[in-house]
Formats: structure tokens, C-alpha cells, sequence
């Protein structure tokens, strides 16, 4: 039951924020995360090139749940269009573990949109030592690659493997190590 409540409840959210949105949900045999972008931007003036991501995800696995809510700057480099970075910090909570991890993310689109849809290769890596980790936490570093393509427009079909560890105190768990395929839609 609380789990259908955190559905709704990110839905609920997502359709408020629709403007410049993406949503979507990345599942294995054992996994389920549910994913939620926002570009503030869209409510803003401010037109750099730079994007604000507000980012909300909810990954369920084995009876355990991992919630984060994060904020990064995204903008492409000069010259290398094709290829994106981000920066940030994300908030992320679990029983009895609160951190802050700091969070870099590089993209890369690949120029071949002339013979096939557009295709993107994707890695990102989140760490918060002992400083930026709270309650009963001691560390948490995750990792993650993905590869991903557009078939049609606005739907993005994405396959990945991530690895999560979160450090308490008193015990070191891998949280999550896992392969999964899942699908975004932008708004």
C-alpha cells in the first residue's frame, strides 16, 4: 500500500510541473525506479544555454526504498555540441540514511542523426564522504552507464547498469548493483 501512495503521489507531482518535463520508469526482474525531470527554465527568462534540472527519483528494491530530490546545472560544451555535462547535488534518504551527495553527469549524443535515430551514451557518478552524510550514514557513492535512443520523437528507450552502495556507521550495504531497460517521455 505505501508504495501505490508514492506512485500517486509522483504523479500527482509530475503533472503540476508539465511544462519541459520528462517522466519515466526503468525496471528489472527485481527493480523498480520511477524518474521525474523538470527544466526550471521554462518558467524563467533566463536563456544562457545553461539548464536547470530538478530531478526526483524513487528506486524500489527488495521491500527497500531509496528517495532522492536533486538540482544540477546541464549545458553543452563549446565546439562538442553533441557532448553535455552536468553538475549538482541531489538529497537522498532511506531508513536511518540521509546524504548529499555531490552529482557529475556526461552525455554524449552520437552524430549519426542523418541513418539513424538520435542515440546517446550516458555516465554519471554521485559521492557524499562522511561530511555530506547524515543520521546513521557514513558514505554513499553510486555509478551508473546507459545507452539510449529516440525511435520517436519525445520517447526515449534507454538500457543501463548502476551500482549504489550506501556506507551506515556500523555496516557497509551495496544497495543496488543491477542491470535494468526502461523508457522517458518528455513533455
Amino acid at each position: 500500500m505505501h508504495f501505490k501512495k508514492i506512485i500517486l503521489a509522483t504523479c500527482l507531482l509530475t503533472n503540476t510541473i508539465i511544462a519541459e518535463t520528462s517522466i519515466g520508469l526503468n525496471i528489472n526482474d527485481k527493480d523498480l525506479e520511477l524518474i521525474a525531470e523538470f527544466n526550471m527554465n521554462s518558467f524563467t527568462d533566463y536563456s544562457s544555454g545553461t539548464n536547470y534540472i530538478l530531478a526526483m527519483n524513487y528506486l524500489y528494491v527488495d521491500e527497500e526504498h531509496l528517495t532522492s530530490i536533486g538540482f544540477n546545472g546541464e549545458n553543452s560544451l563549446q565546439g562538442l555540441e553533441d557532448l553535455s555535462m552536468a553538475f549538482g547535488a541531489k538529497l537522498l534518504f532511506r531508513k536511518n540514511f540521509l546524504a548529499l551527495p555531490l552529482e557529475a553527469k556526461i552525455k554524449y549524443t552520437l552524430p549519426l542523426t542523418d541513418t539513424i535515430p538520435p542515440t546517446s551514451l550516458m555516465g554519471s557518478v554521485a559521492y557524499a564522504p562522511t561530511v555530506l552524510s547524515f543520521s546513521d550514514a557514513e558514505a554513499y557513492k553510486e555509478f551508473r552507464i546507459e545507452a539510449g535512443m529516440e525511435p520517436i520523437s519525445n520517447i526515449h528507450l534507454f538500457t543501463g547498469y548502476r551500482n549504489i552502495d550506501t556506507d551506515y556507521e556500523l555496516e557497509d550495504i551495496n544497495f543496488n548493483e543491477s542491470f535494468y531497460f526502461g523508457m522517458k517521455i518528455g513533455f
